[in-house]
């Protein structure tokens, strides 16, 4: 299988290429920096240089690929969200999203592809204590605006030549990098503790686990439209933050009161205090295994035994 990945070079990309090259496909990955990156892609991943966000001849590419996983963004948790961080943040998104659907949506039916781009939990907004399936609405908030207009953009793709699947991650637990490499410091200090009431649910996820719903997206045709990867148990953030200093050895016992919270970070704290209990359900009834179901033991994997 031939298949074309933006933002390759990030986490959850760094952990689905080996996977994809250990089974055969062919990976090329759309980079701005084809040198710098040809040094850290797996041997036998192609980069191709590129802005993905300005239409050019990479696209060329997507529309002779087996599959296409969108992957490009900047992070929404680096930096505070200025006018202009703001701006980033869409056009990272948008903009890319939209050109390879430009190009998927006419995909001669006779060899069709399948787009898999990423979303997020965000797309939800602040759901309480309601269990978020795929079916759930979306919410008001600045994310949850940004994650519909990303998957609207890639729906357009959609059609008999092109089937579209939009990942909702969740908080991406990994040994380096993504939101735990970002609290680990502060918790291995003995600053970790309650965010807000802590009653907040945190729709946390195994790397691991992400790299191979990826794959099982690809590989099954039944799959489309909005699809949750979260463990089936988030935990309350409460919960999480005291399984992290369990793990790590360490106390947590200072609370963030939501007010100071979203005084130092203005809008962004929506990504602390927000309430996602997103479950997988397209996942779970279409036959995916997670092989990360609790937190306890996730963290123990990334982490390390206590």
């Amino acid at each position: 299988m031939d298949v074309l990945m933006t933002g390759g070079t990030g986490l959850i990309g760094q952990t689905l290429i080996p996977l994809l090259l250990e089974r055969g496909d062919r990976v090329t990955v759309v980079t701005r920096d084809a040198n710098r990156v040809r040094q850290t892609l797996p041997t036998g991943a192609e980069p191709l240089e590129a802005d993905p966000a300005v239409v050019g001849p990479w696209l060329d590419h997507a529309t002779r690929a087996d599959a296409i996983v969108n992957l490009v963004g900047e992070s929404v948790a680096t930096g505070f969200w200025t006018r202009g961080k703001k701006r980033r943040l869409r056009r990272s998104r948008l903009r890319p999203t939209s050109h390879l659907a430009d190009v998927l949506r006419d995909r001669d039916p006779e060899r069709p592809a399948v787009l898999v781009s990423a979303s997020a939990t965000g797309y939800y907004g602040d759901g309480g204590e309601q269990a978020l399936g795929e079916a759930a609405e979306p919410g008001q908030d600045y994310l949850a605006m940004l994650c519909y207009e990303w998957e609207r953009n890639a729906q357009r793709a959609a059609g008999p030549g092109c089937r579209v699947a939009m990942t909702r991650f969740g908080l991406v637990l990994a040994r380096e990098g993504g939101a735990l490499a970002a609290m680990r410091p502060a918790f291995e200090r003995g600053l970790g503790g309650r965010l807000g009431s802590g009653r907040q649910y945190w729709p946390w996820v195994h790397i691991q686990d992400v790299a191979r719903a990826i794959l099982f997206v690809i590989d099954t045709p039944g799959i489309a439209g909005p699809v949750n990867v979260t463990a089936p148990n988030p935990a309350q953030q409460r919960e999480f933050a005291r399984l992290l200093g369990e793990a790590l050895d360490r106390p947590t016992r200072l609370p963030a009161p939501a007010w100071a919270l979203r005084l130092v970070l203005g809008q962004k704290a929506a990504i602390l205090l927000a309430s996602q209990r997103a479950v997988p359900n397209r996942l779970k009834t279409s036959g995916f295994t997670f092989e990360h179901v609790e937190l306890e033991r996730a963290l123990d994997d990334l982490i390390g035994p206590r």
